[in-house]
């Protein structure tokens, strides 16, 4: 199930990545990435981090029960089907960031794990286990650079660039149904190196490069 709205809720950097998804792959890209969307607008429009907490558990829960026991009428839930549960990470990550800025370094690191860790999980989803070392380690740096992007205070953008640097992978070959990864990685240090700014037609041939050619 491929809602266009699911699709169209991600962000730009996120729908040209997913291009590169082979079609087999491409669904389970999408819940990963449309889920990965859905927390962070929670976590951005929660001024209560209790009650961020409390929205986050309801996610948690559902994404752990079986597909015929969650609640109808909510169309991500449904796209992700069996796979929720080997994104449960991404909520665990996202909680980090609730509460008062600066965020602690650990709650950084936290956040970036839980991306990492759902990565893996969608590595192990798409028959590719082998490649869940791998793909944690450049999920990690690509949650800590894409954060940077994000974040408005610089104490907390200080913690995501010096975790960035303290253990910046040496990106490896992953197989081609784990190609957006690369994609996302390669332009989030791009916009990084650039401090965020719009590479406009270039940006849009690294990704070309990348999706293609794996680096």
């Amino acid at each position: 199930m491929n809602d266009p709205a699911i699709l169209d809720s991600l962000p730009a950097v996120q729908r040209l990545a997913l291009a590169y998804a082979p079609s087999a792959a491409r669904g389970a890209w999408l819940g990963l990435l449309a889920l990965d969307t859905r927390l962070a607008q929670l976590v951005r429009e929660t001024s209560e981090p209790m009650l961020g907490q409390i929205r986050l558990a309801w996610w948690r829960e559902r994404l752990q029960e079986s597909p015929a026991d969650r609640p109808r009428g909510e169309p991500l839930l449904a796209l992700l089907g069996q796979h929720g549960a080997a994104f449960s990470p991404l909520v665990d990550g996202w909680e980090e960031l609730l509460g008062e800025a600066p965020l602690p370094c650990a709650s950084i690191a936290g956040f970036a794990m839980g991306r990492a860790e759902a990565l893996a999980g969608l590595a192990t989803t798409l028959g590719h286990g082998e490649s869940a070392v791998e793909t944690a380690r450049l999920g990690r740096s690509w949650a800590l650079a894409d954060l940077a992007l994000n974040l408005s205070h610089p104490e907390e953008r200080e913690h995501a660039v010096t975790l960035l640097q303290a253990d910046e992978p040496q990106p490896g070959r992953l197989p081609r149904a784990l190609r957006p990864l690369v994609v996302l990685h390669g332009l989030a240090f791009r916009a990084l190196r650039r401090d965020g700014s719009d590479e406009g037609v270039r940006g849009f041939l690294a990704a070309m490069r990348l999706g293609i050619l794996g680096g």
